[in-house]
């Protein structure tokens, strides 16, 4: 059986619910014999909040006992620059081999603004993607830039033929109903008590504690 690998970027500046639940609905429709989580040092955000060491300690924890087959792959903070996705799947094409089907994991609000991606179309050649609904955000065909609808429409497929096809396919699952953003978070965190208390429902316990115990995101 060709081997299944599913992977999640992003900048986790920090990680919560919604990565996790993202996380955790591919690897249902999926089955993936590895979940590679990657953390980022993305082009669009120059200046993230969290040191590199502190966002692959967050993903440690949060990870952790969720009893997915996690991998925190620090690729892209190896390299020290900031990283695109294409020449990420690039590299992970090669280690992997052709056979292998990979799975590029992300949010609907990122698939709106995919046609703004170094290579994006080049993304299909090198893997599959997976899309989850996000409120807000619909995965509708006429929703999104007219380049990216025309690439996506003849490659839409079920969970069970893309996790056995290298690459070229799109999988959408409309059933994740978390809205959470890290922007939404760090600023619950900067807030009074009140405030960072309504973080406990967006950030796992045992990252709610790394932070508070690092000050993180602190005016």
């Amino acid at each position: 059986m060709t081997a299944c690998i599913a992977l999640l970027g992003g900048s986790f500046d920090p990680v919560h619910h919604g990565h996790v639940a993202l996380a955790r609905l591919f690897c249902d429709l999926l089955q993936p014999g590895e979940l590679r989580v990657l953390p980022a040092k993305p082009w669009q955000k120059a200046s993230l909040q969290a040191s590199d060491a502190d966002r692959v300690a967050m993903l440690e924890r949060a990870f952790e006992e969720t009893g997915l087959p996690v991998v925190i792959d620090q690729r892209e903070l190896v390299r020290g620059t900031a990283t695109y996705t294409v020449e990420t799947l690039r590299g992970l094409r090669a280690e992997l081999g052709p056979q292998a089907s990979i799975v590029f994991l992300m949010g609907a609000d990122q698939l709106q603004n995919l046609d703004s991606w170094r290579e994006w179309q080049q993304l299909f050649e090198l893997a599959n993607i997976g899309v989850a609904a996000r409120p807000g955000y619909t995965l509708d065909q006429h929703a999104l830039p007219p380049a990216v609808a025309r690439e996506l429409a003849p490659r839409l497929a079920p969970p069970e033929q893309v996790r056995t096809t290298p690459a070229g396919l799109v999988c959408l699952a409309h059933t994740l109903a978390v809205d959470i953003s890290a922007t939404q978070v760090r600023a619950l965190l900067r807030g009074g008590s009140e405030e960072r208390t309504d973080a406990n429902s967006l950030v796992p316990p045992v990252v709610l504690d790394y932070i508070q115990q690092h000050h993180l995101y602190k005016n």
